[in-house]
């Protein structure tokens, strides 16, 4: 880390206390889980994923759980527990289904979309939305399918490259789905590129053939925060004069770049991972787009006999390639359970509050502040901006009401100043402050770090 001094360049920051301009949302950018094993979340998981007060959680319901072996015969052991995790944290749940029983496709084809018997595979979606929106309300949102535009490669049993497939697909699905559980929301393609010929294809299908479209979803990973947002701003134009309400856009999985063939335990605790994070969600968050999903809450190890039954041995060598043997170590926590530095970023925005306030900011610096609940914050980020380096960041707070403040500053660096047993990011500093209208501090903000900077009102 760079030390403090006058030769560091300092960026000035202007925060208008006074000055809201709208509701500043966070809750929208959420959390996502999955895919990987049938393992419930452990509770260390559970208790710091509540702390974040996520509203939403996506996961994927894959074949791995088992739930139906043909005959009308269904096993819930493997998923009431997982679900029950899920629902420990407070959030309600975005499932997508990528389930296949072999009973209904007996072989082993990721290009076999359509089930032996349809009517069969309505039922067991019907039963699916019963016991988890229904008798258990668990889960708000069915997303359908997912990554089928690269099928296995993207840890799904089904790819369905061409869109008319997909719908057709989509909409014998959803219709045991809004059968079973009207008020659902209903939506996909949760394709692994916004711009696959399905993802535009899809939309149209929907508006041909009047399917219901709560929401339109994709991924991407990329360590650039201005490739997520230009997504926002295509996924918009292809839903742009849809009839009736709009669909929501949803980015269901989203993550840096997933990196090359080196993957050690040292990077998972690298600071710019979490300025990456924090950065992508500004902008998303100024692109308006609706709901995101950080993939993901839990890193875990992928279990060869549950994939067996479902991939083929090229897909089935890639998901143990990806996840055991040079995993990509995205999870908020690692397998251990042990906290990642993004944990703190999504704890930061928390933070933030209910109103987003006025900042002006130079382009070296990433800044976005908010007030709520007595207290004005701000959380800065070095990370993409030019020029790139160490830096001072003066923040200038206008229109404060006059009296003495607490002001507490955190910062995720390379010094780890977090307790891992109470998933708290220790002050860097905290003092008494007595505030006129107008109000500086200042604060160090090396290349690839996240600060949080708090002043609360009537301390004392």
């Amino acid at each position: 880390m760079a030390p403090a001094g006058t030769s560091l360049p300092v960026t000035h920051v202007s925060v208008d206390a006074s000055a809201s301009i709208g509701p500043l949302e966070l809750w929208r950018h959420a959390l996502g889980h999955g895919g990987i094993n049938s393992l419930p979340l452990p509770p260390r998981v559970v208790a710091g994923v509540r702390g974040l007060r996520p509203r939403l959680i996506r996961i994927f319901i894959q074949e791995f759980f088992r739930v139906y072996s043909g005959g009308g015969r269904f096993d819930w052991s493997r998923l009431d527990p997982y679900m029950a995790a899920l629902a420990a944290t407070g959030a309600k749940v975005v499932a997508a289904i990528t389930i296949k029983p072999a009973a209904l496709y007996p072989e082993i084809d990721q290009a076999q979309w359509r089930p032996r018997d349809v009517q069969e595979w309505q039922r067991v979606i019907a039963e699916l939305v019963r016991r988890y929106s229904v008798e258990r309300p668990i889960v708000t949102h069915w997303e359908v399918g997912n990554e089928t535009d690269i099928g296995e490669h993207g840890g799904c049993p089904y790819l369905i490259p061409d869109p008319e497939d997909y719908g057709e697909y989509y909409a014998m699905t959803i219709r045991p789905i809004l059968e079973t559980f009207p008020q659902a929301q209903v939506g996909g393609p949760a394709a692994a590129s916004i711009r696959s010929k399905v993802m535009a294809g899809f939309v149209d299908y929907c508006r041909r053939t009047g399917a219901r479209l709560d929401f339109i979803s994709w991924h991407i990973y990329n360590s650039a925060p201005a490739a997520h947002s230009e997504l926002v701003r295509l996924g918009r134009t292809m839903i742009e004069g849809y009839p009736g309400r709009r669909p929501e856009m949803m980015v269901t999985e989203w993550n840096r770049d997933l990196g090359g063939p080196v993957s050690v335990e040292d990077q998972a605790f690298e600071p710019k991972r979490a300025a990456s994070t924090a950065a992508t969600v500004m902008e998303m968050l100024d692109a308006g787009l609706d709901w995101s999903f950080y993939y993901h809450i839990w890193d875990q190890t992928c279990f060869h006999d549950d994939f067996a039954p479902i991939f083929s041995p090229p897909g089935l060598a890639g998901m143990a390639r990806h996840w055991n043997e040079v995993p990509h170590r995205l999870g908020l926590f690692g397998v251990e359970g042990e906290v990642r530095p993004q944990y703190f970023v999504y704890d930061m925005l928390l933070r933030l509050g209910q109103e987003r306030l006025a900042v002006e900011c130079p382009p070296e610096l990433r800044v976005l502040a908010g007030r709520g609940e007595g207290r004005v914050s701000v959380m800065a980020v070095n990370y993409g901006g030019e020029p790139a380096g160490d830096r001072v960041a003066a923040l200038h707070f206008r229109g404060m009401r006059p009296g003495l403040k607490r002001l507490t500053v955190r910062r995720i660096d390379e010094g780890r100043r977090w307790r891992p047993d109470t998933l708290e990011l220790c002050p860097l500093e905290r003092r008494l402050v007595s505030t006129l209208g107008d109000f500086e501090c200042q604060v160090l903000l090396p290349a690839g770090a996240v600060a949080d900077v708090c002043l609360e009102e009537n301390a004392q």
